[in-house]
């Protein structure tokens, strides 16, 4: 008898959205990743972004 792999299912998206709090905004991710505090809206939606397409928060965008 075969040792049958049995398939997996896709890893889930990664869905991002920002939160405000304050004068403090931080991107959110339903993986449970959280981007760092920041003013500047469109810094946290970079965040989101490079959180989103690399699935890791390591991406070039959220490094700078």
């Amino acid at each position: 008898m075969e040792d049958v792999a049995e398939p997996t299912a896709p890893p889930a998206p990664h869905l991002t959205t920002t939160v405000e709090k304050g004068r403090f905004c931080t991107a959110h991710c339903t993986c449970g990743w959280r981007g760092p505090a920041r003013r500047a809206r469109s810094k946290a939606r970079s965040d989101a972004e490079g959180h989103g397409a690399y699935g890791d928060g390591m991406s070039p965008v959220a490094a700078a």
